[in-house]
């Protein structure tokens, strides 16, 4: 889970100590640590500058030093009192150009005429086109800061995404449409390097896999699952694609990846299951069928959620109740699963999609509530669809009932029921694929990503 990097900066002309007619300082220097404080508390890392600034020459240093530090997500522009902004301007342009976060915050209240200094910077900064977010409010009140958090969480991931790589290991699976990508527009809009590779490769590094590499994984194994694998060459090669992925990765310094898995590796070596399912659970972003479009959604919603994140088929929509079966074909974390039972091995089981077979992961998805999230492209253009949705247990004597329905009892099942409009949200929904991320606070941030990137967002 990510924790946002934010320079913080207060600024205005009367500083230093300088009183109001009153008697009180025109800058509140309570208010200043109260909002730090506030800030810390939400999980934010603040770089301060110390400074309070108001010259041309002060805000072209303090933003130099946040435009420099490639650590630094964004920035906070905290109104202590009112400014010149073309003070500020050329300073505050030359950092937006990086590309990183920008937010102006007033806090609330009269004495200070913080609203006044704040709203100058935020039509200046409108006038020059330098894009940022205005937030008024006080640092106690939580609407206030969970908008400041979602914008720096949203910055975070913006630059995590410039200068990252995503690597495809084979081409497109079984046809898929909906997850292509254009390497350009790709470059263009996140800084992502789409990088590709075969999978000759990748099977020479799982045949070379040693037996003490494999032994090796039975305390995290048996953690997960209770116990290791059976012995026999379908289970082996599951264990050495996962061990030969996670070689790879690191060799070629992918951030994330996707991966063909059928045809071709699923029917000449072994399944990917198993190995998705594990990296899954260590937190990479990953996809099969060369699905670009999930991995992306994958990764975003992996850094945002305290839990392990799922991605499955809708395999059914009861628009009656809303609920959505999410049907994964065998990758799943295994630490999702519910009080039902732990994770269990088991087999891949489409012979057709794959005859090679390999592990798969079976469980039932715990309760709790996120969302169901992906971003998706139409005539060429982006478009993330989100819904908050709960994840439910049927009743204990309906549960085999429910998982033959589809008629793959032991594929990983999440029994989903999303909020608003299920026409809305089957009209605009992207993909087969599903991704599910647990966490009550991911929609927000997810939100302002995608505004920051130019991203359509659909709220069913």
């Amino acid at each position: 889970m990510i924790k946002p990097r934010i320079g913080f900066i207060v600024y205005g002309v009367h500083k230093d100590g300088l009183l109001d007619p009153m008697g009180t300082p025109f800058i509140d220097d309570k208010i200043i640590k109260s909002a730090k404080s506030a800030l810390r508390q939400a999980e934010i890392e603040l770089v301060e500058h110390e400074l309070i600034i108001a010259t041309k020459k002060e805000a072209a240093a303090a933003l130099k030093m946040m435009r420099d530090d490639d650590t630094i997500d964004g920035v906070i522009l905290f109104s202590g009192t009112w400014v010149w902004a073309a003070h500020l301007a050329a300073a505050v342009r030359n950092y937006a150009a990086t590309g990183k976060g920008l937010l102006i915050w007033t806090h609330d209240g009269s004495q200070g005429w913080r609203p006044v200094g704040g709203l100058v910077m935020h039509a200046g900064l409108l006038e020059i086109g330098v894009k940022h977010k205005f937030v008024y409010g006080s640092a106690s009140d939580a609407d206030t800061i969970s908008s400041i958090v979602a914008h720096a969480k949203a910055a975070c991931l913006k630059n995590m995404l410039n200068g990252s790589t995503i690597g495809a290991f084979g081409g497109r699976g079984m046809g898929q449409t909906c997850g292509v990508a254009d390497p350009s527009q790709w470059m263009k809009l996140f800084g992502i390097d789409i990088d590709s590779r075969d999978t000759t490769e990748l099977i020479n590094t799982a045949d070379a896999v040693t037996e003490e590499e494999i032994a090796a994984l039975e305390p995290q194994l048996v953690k997960l699952f209770g116990k290791m694998p059976e012995r026999n060459q379908i289970n082996d090669r599951s264990l050495r694609l996962y061990l030969a992925i996670k070689k790879l990765i690191r060799q070629e310094c992918f951030d994330f990846y996707t991966i063909q898995s059928f045809p071709g590796l699923g029917d000449d070596y072994s399944a990917t299951c198993f190995t998705q399912s594990m990296m899954l659970e260590e937190g990479c972003g990953v996809s099969t069928l060369g699905d670009f479009n999930t991995a992306l959604s994958v990764l975003l919603l992996t850094k945002l959620s305290s839990e392990r994140v799922y991605y499955g088929d809708l395999q059914h929509i009861n628009k009656a109740t809303r609920e959505i079966k999410v049907i994964g074909d065998g990758a799943i974390p295994p630490s999702l699963a519910s009080e039902l039972g732990p994770a269990t091995f088991a087999e891949h089981g489409i012979p057709t999609e794959g005859k090679a077979g390999g592990l798969s992961v079976k469980l039932i998805c715990k309760e709790g509530k996120g969302v169901l999230a992906r971003i998706g492209r139409i005539d060429g253009k982006f478009r993330m669809i989100i819904a908050t949705c709960s994840v439910t247990l049927p009743p204990p004597d309906k549960i085999q009932d429910r998982l033959h329905e589809c008629g793959i009892p032991f594929w990983p099942h999440a029994f989903v029921t999303v909020d608003g409009d299920i026409d809305k949200f089957i009209e605009n929904w992207t993909s087969e694929y599903a991704c599910l991320a647990y966490g009550t606070d991911i929609l927000p941030a997810l939100k302002e990503f995608c505004e920051m990137t130019g991203i359509e967002v659909v709220l069913p």
